[in-house]
């Protein structure tokens, strides 16, 4: 999740290392209510995982309460929850250390707990202090996406060499998740020969890798004081801002022909603000190197976004469906 910061017209001193946070009690609490969250969503991951394809085949099979005590699917639930936990902890834990390293006085993660289909909004961690400095900002801005990225990776290699191959199934009634570019580059060499009318159910394990990939590319959009616009700033300085309005129109369309939820998200990253905070040093270039990851967390987002998370709900689907 984004990560926000108070601006401020003077540099604050750092001769001295940022204090640790102390008061630990709501992150403690959070992190094991979402965890609770996400191992409840679990269960229902690993009961599609299991009898999926079953019940698809044969809506008339009904399941026993025999299934909450099944060992196998309360494995699936603390491996679903356990690797998301991991993945979101690894993104934020990677903002959080940046800002230690430059003495930069920042809370630790914060959890958010939902009813969703994956158990969590996210998390975010809160800048107390200004950050001043171009290149700070960029290292904050790209250390949560690249360690959430790369924790994401395996989490889909095994999982998918876990998921199971079945004869198709029906869609109507049934959620249909979207590929990004990384998980059908992935599922060519793993799952290499599968039949064009054969389907995958994603093993608990790939479905947390799953989410991590999206909640990338959710945060590394270049706008406000997302990940991506911290990255977009540091790069562009000023002109950076020119993209809001581009952004939002691209969320719009979107929504009208890939996925509603474009218009939630839209919202909220319109509630939180267009605009990012000035920094003191704006017109000096980046280094190199610096420029050179820009370029790999653009190919990130681009190998982790997804235009239709769900797929068949979109407002333009919907509207000709008469669902709304």
């Amino acid at each position: 999740m984004e990560e926000k910061y108070k601006n401020s017209s003077t540099l604050a001193s750092r001769s001295h290392r940022a204090p640790f946070p102390r008061r630990i009690w709501l992150n403690v609490i959070l992190f094991g209510v979402t965890l609770v969250s996400t191992f409840v969503v679990g269960f229902s991951w690993g009961i599609s995982y299991k009898y999926g394809d079953v019940a698809a085949q044969n809506p008339q099979v009904s399941l026993d309460s025999g299934v909450l005590k099944d060992p196998q699917i309360i494995q699936m639930s603390f491996i679903y929850a356990g690797v998301l936990m991991g993945i979101l902890l690894g993104h934020e834990l990677g903002h959080f250390l940046a800002c230690r390293h430059y003495r930069i006085n920042a809370t630790l993660p914060y959890f958010i707990p939902a009813p969703t289909l994956i158990g969590t909004l996210g998390a975010f961690i809160k800048i107390k202090s200004p950050i001043t400095r171009k290149k700070e900002l960029f290292d904050v801005g790209v250390a949560g996406p690249l360690t959430g990225f790369f924790l994401s990776l395996p989490a889909l290699v095994y999982g998918l060499n876990l998921s199971k191959v079945v004869p198709s199934l029906p869609r109507e009634g049934s959620l249909v998740f979207g590929e990004p570019l990384i998980l059908k580059i992935m599922g060519r060499f793993i799952l290499q020969g599968t039949p064009g009318d054969f389907d995958v159910i994603l093993h608990p394990m790939a479905f947390a890798g799953w989410v991590g990939i999206f909640v990338t590319a959710l945060n590394l959009f270049p706008v406000g004081q997302l990940d991506g616009g911290h990255v977009m700033y540091a790069l562009l300085g000023s002109k950076a801002r020119k993209t809001a309005p581009l952004l939002l129109v691209g969320f719009i369309l979107l929504g009208i022909f890939f996925w509603i939820g474009w218009f939630i998200w839209a919202g909220l990253i319109y509630f939180l603000g267009l605009k990012h905070p000035r920094i003191t040093d704006e017109h000096i270039s980046l280094s190199p190197r610096r420029k050179l990851i820009g370029v790999i967390v653009f190919l990130i987002f681009i190998l982790s976004f997804i235009p239709a998370p769900i797929k068949g709900y979109s407002l333009f689907t919907m509207v000709s469906q008469g669902l709304i």
